[in-house]
């Protein structure tokens, strides 16, 4: 008998034969608003270990906004996305898109605010006129969705326009391209300080949006069918994330960094504009008027049948 064969005798004798290593399970997320309290949970979720202590090595990356990351899912590019604005995934499902809905993002908007150049004239969004650009992210998402019903509930002349991620539309309102950028704290609580620009209202102006679940946390429907253990532990990691985000300051501290302002201001974003009460992950709130406004907006061409909702929501356990 060989040397080898001799020594791997022994070690099975022996009750040493070490294990094999399971490797971890990857899965590729596309975020829009990235940097923002309400979608920071994967980000933090790796760089905490969550996401290594459930086996899983998760890669993410930053979109221009909801539209794009619905359809990186769509297109495969990305298995699961952050924050996608929910009438634009019930729309593009409606259109037989292979997605699921695994979980709620946000209740309300009033965690969006918009805002103008210190000098502008606009002292709220109701002064601005069919002359004023104001500003959205992308086709389908929140803000989208938000822009659309204040022009139709609150009484908003302004014109939208789909300008990006939240930098590239605070550059297009400081050079006078747009009246009214968008944001989502902390982004601009620090020029808001500075007196470089002000806030002239939030989304939770528009009534129908305050108790409607306005985003949504998506997967493609090869991962929910193909891939479930690994979606399974990914929700439960995001589900601790989510705890530990709201109890424990370290979170708002690592946030902070990641985003480069003072804990102070993340933390004014965090307990203001992004309350935990508005991130119950289990819970798709409002959804016949979210519907209603979807058919309004031309998300739908006609409400989702019971039969349609219960495939499209798959919250995850």
């Amino acid at each position: 008998m060989s040397l080898a064969i001799r020594a791997a005798a022994c070690l099975v004798a022996l009750g040493c034969w070490a294990p094999v290593a399971r490797a971890q399970d990857k899965l590729k997320l596309a975020i829009g608003g990235f940097g923002a309290w309400a979608v920071e949970a994967p980000r933090l979720a790796a760089q905490s270990g969550i996401f290594k202590k459930h086996g899983l090595d998760v890669e993410y990356y930053a979109t221009a906004g909801a539209g794009e990351s619905l359809q990186a899912v769509i297109s495969n590019s990305a298995d699961i996305s952050v924050g996608v604005g929910t009438a634009g995934v019930l729309g593009a499902f409606a259109k037989g898109a292979p997605i699921r809905i695994i979980g709620a993002n946000f209740r309300g908007s009033g965690d969006v605010y918009w805002y103008v150049r210190a000098d502008s004239p606009l002292k709220s969004m109701k002064d601005a006129t069919d002359k004023d650009l104001m500003a959205y992210s992308t086709n389908g998402s929140s803000t989208h969705i938000a822009v659309t019903a204040l022009v139709e509930e609150a009484g908003v002349k302004a014109k939208p326009l789909a300008t990006g991620d939240m930098a590239s539309t605070l550059t297009q309102v400081m050079s006078g391209q747009i009246a009214m950028g968008w944001a989502a704290a902390p982004f601009g609580l620090k020029e808001i300080e500075e007196g470089k620009i002000r806030v002239v209202g939030t989304g939770d102006e528009a009534p129908s949006l305050r108790e409607q679940t306005v985003r949504v946390d998506i997967a493609s429907v090869r991962v929910t069918t193909e891939r479930k253990d690994a979606l399974q532990r990914y929700v439960k990691a995001y589900r601790e994330t989510l705890e530990w985000m709201y109890a424990d300051g370290k979170a708002i501290e690592m946030w902070a960094a990641n985003i480069g302002v003072p804990v102070a201001l993340a933390r004014i974003a965090s307990d203001k504009y992004q309350p935990k009460s508005a991130r119950d992950f289990d819970s798709i709130t409002g959804l016949d008027k979210l519907m209603e406004g979807a058919v309004k907006q031309k998300f739908l061409t006609a409400p989702l049948t019971k039969e349609q909702l219960s495939t499209l929501i798959q919250i995850v356990k």
